[in-house]
C-alpha cells in the first residue's frame, strides 16, 4: 500500500506521520486490495480544529472517500484510522458478495 499524507495549513512533522503509521498498522489485512491511501489534513482557518480527508483506491480502479472534523489532529488520527479500517472491510465485503 503506498501511503500519502499532506497538510494544508502546516507541516506534518515526523511525530505526526509515525503516529499516522502506528494506527494504520491494522490495516494490514488489507495489503492485499488496497493499493493507495491518499490522507490530506487541513489545519483549519477559522476556530480551532483539523478536517482530515482520505481516498482509498482499490486493486479494483474503485475510490472510496471517508472525512473526519476533530479538534487535536492526533484525535483525528485516530478517528479517520477508524473509518479508513471500516471501508476498507465493507468494501471488501461488497467484492466478496458480487
Amino acid at each position: 500500500m503506498n501511503l500519502t499524507f499532506r497538510g494544508i495549513g502546516f507541516t506534518p512533522t515526523d511525530e505526526d506521520k509515525e503516529f499516522l503509521d502506528k494506527k494504520l498498522k491494522k490495516l494490514s489485512f488489507a495489503d492485499e486490495y488496497l493499493h493507495d491511501l491518499d490522507i490530506v489534513a487541513k489545519k483549519e482557518s477559522k476556530g480551532i480544529g483539523y478536517h482530515i480527508d482520505a481516498t482509498l483506491h482499490f486493486t479494483w480502479k474503485k475510490e472510496k472517500a471517508v472525512s473526519q472534523d476533530a479538534y487535536e489532529l492526533y484525535e483525528g488520527i485516530e478517528l479517520i484510522a477508524d473509518k479508513i479500517q471500516a471501508a476498507a472491510k465493507k468494501e471488501k465485503e461488497k467484492t466478496m458478495n458480487i
